[in-house]
């Protein structure tokens, strides 16, 4: 496990950026946070940090958004959607894409679903500004990526 605590919105953000910087293709970045605590935020940072195109908006009420850029980030709020929507929607296709990267916002309600390598990320709010954000490595890929991380940063 590797910890961090930002202050504002926008350390939040460079945090993202900065593990989109490292992030290998294909991956899976499950993000765990109450409501309010940065999951976009952080999201927008990772989208920084790939070079997508375009800006990066909370799916909330289209489920996935998809960014084309240097490697492609498929962006997934599960806040509103069932796992049965979620099953309809497909997935499997993007949780186990060949290419790019996968942000899902709300994973803590499908552990199940997810696969067995991916990084996760707990966003707590500390308060009203400040955050505590753990990046949690499940596989061998994902830990050799947070050893690289906590060297750089």
């Amino acid at each position: 496990m590797l910890s961090f605590l930002t202050k504002k919105a926008e350390e939040t953000y460079r945090l993202g950026e900065k593990l989109g910087k490292r992030i290998f293709s294909p991956s899976l970045i499950a993000l765990v946070g109450e409501l309010g605590s940065g999951k976009t935020v952080f999201t927008q940072g990772i989208g920084e940090g790939l070079g997508v195109k375009g800006k990066v908006r909370s799916p909330s009420f289209v489920i996935i958004n998809e960014y084309p850029g240097n490697i492609p980030l498929y962006h997934f709020d599960l806040y509103r959607i069932s796992q049965e929507e979620l099953k309809v929607l497909g997935y499997e296709e993007y949780f186990y894409t060949p290419k790019g990267v996968v942000v899902i916002e709300w994973a803590n309600v499908i552990p199940h679903l997810l696969p067995p390598q991916y990084l996760e990320v707990r966003i707590k709010i500390d308060d009203f500004y400040r955050r505590k954000i753990a990046f949690i490595a499940h596989g061998s890929a994902y830990k050799k990526l947070l050893e690289r991380i906590k060297r750089d940063v």
